[in-house]
């Protein structure tokens, strides 16, 4: 059952890796305007990211489902850099690197705020 498991969750972290886009297509809307310093953390959409990869597992809401804990207040519990390493590699059913580089740091970070 848990290499069925492993197997689905792999199988799930390609398929989205693959259906990335190419955002330097995009057109750029000069009306906006932005803070003067910015860092890659801050321009990642963090809960968009969680609603794609970690949702199927950890619940809609977060609130865990099965052998799956709950998120919605993982920053009680772990903080960001605690939350950062699961995150990059793995704890129990978990595999690591589902999420990386900027996208990671920006998801634990958010689910750090989670309390």
């Amino acid at each position: 059952m848990n290499k069925k498991l492993l197997a689905v969750l792999f199988g799930s972290a390609l398929m989205l890796a693959a259906c990335g886009g190419d955002d330097s297509a995009k057109e750029t809307d000069t009306t906006k305007t932005e803070p003067a310093e910015t860092t890659e953390t801050a321009s990642v959409d963090a809960e968009k990211i969680v609603g794609q990869s970690c949702i199927s597992c950890h619940g809609t809401n977060l609130e865990g489902q099965g052998s799956f804990p709950a998120l919605k207040d993982v920053g009680a519990r772990l903080s960001e850099e605690e939350i950062l390493t699961v995150i990059e590699k793995g704890r129990g059913a978990m595999p690591g690197g589902i999420i990386s580089g900027e996208d990671a740091k920006a998801v634990a970070l958010w689910l750090s705020e989670k309390k």
